[in-house]
């Protein structure tokens, strides 16, 4: 039973990655640098963090069977602590909290398409 929770557990991990490198090339295919992947900071993991011009994107990836699932997986609470890791990291850019940011998400369904929601929450 151990070893089954175990080979699911690097399965969803794996599937993690994937997912994120798809997105990351998704960016990157329009323009956007890939600054940091699964940024840790004391409060938790950012996903992705690109570079749009001077300003920053932190992107939260989703995955599952389809984008509804998916979209519904991200709660309020996983916001606040994106939004909380997000002005940690900010404290290490050159303008500081006065960065220009967004947050997307990122949804990827059972069939492997994509949707980008931009600005799809905030700072507050």
């Amino acid at each position: 039973m151990q070893q089954c929770r175990q080979y699911r557990g690097q399965m969803a991990h794996h599937a993690g990655l994937a997912a994120e490198s798809r997105i990351a090339q998704d960016y990157e295919q329009r323009g956007f640098a890939v600054a940091r992947r699964r940024w840790r900071g004391k409060g938790g993991e950012i996903d992705l963090i690109l570079r749009d011009g001077n300003g920053l994107i932190f992107v939260e990836v989703k995955q599952s069977s389809n984008f509804d699932r998916a979209a519904e997986s991200l709660s309020a609470r996983q916001m606040q602590r994106i939004c909380a890791c997000a002005a940690e990291y900010l404290e290490s850019e050159p303008l500081g909290s006065l960065t220009e940011v967004r947050f997307d998400v990122a949804l990827i369904d059972g069939h492997g398409d994509t949707r980008i929601i931009e600005n799809a929450f905030g700072l507050g």
